[in-house]
């Protein structure tokens, strides 16, 4: 799956999520948006590197506390 795939995917459920909606009002989409992608990731890249929680912070680019939080924060821990 390429980058545009994956753009391809948002760009769907966001339509989607607006068709959805039926007249009410959106709020908070940016911070909807986030969460509903990075546990995902995180949890195939996590497994990717087998557990390895240094590996995975270096295959999303991000130092390992960044990614300690993070996995708190979606309770992967």
């Amino acid at each position: 799956m390429s980058q545009q795939d994956i753009s391809a995917c948002v760009l769907g459920a966001l339509e989607q999520y607006f068709r959805d909606l039926d007249g009410e009002k959106p709020c908070a989409i940016y911070d909807m948006v986030l969460k509903s992608v990075e546990k995902p990731m995180l949890e195939v890249v996590l497994s990717k590197a087998g557990g390895n929680q240094t590996m995975a912070a270096d295959m999303l680019g991000i130092n390992r506390n960044t990614l300690r939080k993070k996995l708190t924060e979606h309770q992967l821990l």
